[in-house]
């Protein structure tokens, strides 16, 4: 220890008692989830011994006798419904911030970032359009539908040969690279006629290309 770690011979006894604390620790957090299991077990195993029992003395079962699970807590459309009920349904691309959070599971920062990413687009041309908004889950979004009309709304769309740099990378789908190449294409070949024109661009993909095609201007 005084050689290679440079530890004195009162430090190196007091790491030498240390380390049997120090294996028992990391060994601690296995030994419990295993007495934790093994107790699981024996529960589990004791409960299907009653159903066993039950079901020879023919009493019919409705409903699971396990305390952990509950039918109610499955139950989300009652809560939902009761709600649906009390408001008039408008349009998605009318909605804000605010009206956002009736929406179970959309809380104020989530909501802020939905409308903000909408204005940033330009609109939702798509529903799945939502699941790039970071911390939004799938069946989160299924759930504005419940509240709220999905309509697509683009409200501004990019004159991509009027724009300037800045204007280009300011949107969401166009990166800061992309639009120097955008505007480099444009000073040395002309204006874009259509989406056919970036095709002519070697280092776009298609499916790039047909993602930012609705939020394009050529006039």
């Amino acid at each position: 220890m005084k050689s290679y770690l440079g530890f004195s011979r009162k430090e190196s006894k007091g790491f030498i008692l240390l380390i049997p604390f120090l294996i028992l620790f990391g060994l601690l957090p296995n030994t419990i989830g295993f007495f934790k299991n093994l107790s699981a077990e024996r529960t589990l195993v004791q409960y299907q011994t009653r159903l066993d029992s039950l079901r020879h003395l023919g009493i019919p079962l409705e409903s699971s006798p396990l305390p952990t699970f509950n039918p109610q807590d499955t139950v989300k459309a009652k809560r939902n419904q009761k709600q649906i009920e009390n408001l008039n349904r408008i349009s998605f691309s009318e909605t804000d911030s605010i009206t956002l959070q009736i929406v179970p599971g959309i809380g104020q920062a989530t909501a802020g970032r939905i409308i903000k990413y909408r204005e940033n687009l330009g609109g939702f041309h798509s529903q799945n359009q939502l699941l790039e908004v970071y911390g939004t889950k799938s069946e989160t979004i299924s759930s504005i539908w419940d509240f709220f009309d999905f309509d697509s709304k683009i409200f501004r769309k990019i004159n991509i040969n009027a724009a300037t740099l800045d204007e280009l990378a300011a949107h969401p789908y166009i990166s800061y690279g992309e639009a120097k190449v955008l505007i480099a294409f444009r000073n040395q070949h002309g204006n874009f006629k259509s989406t056919d024109d970036l095709m002519k661009v070697k280092i776009f993909k298609s499916e790039w290309i047909e993602k930012i095609r609705p939020y394009l201007n050529f006039d």
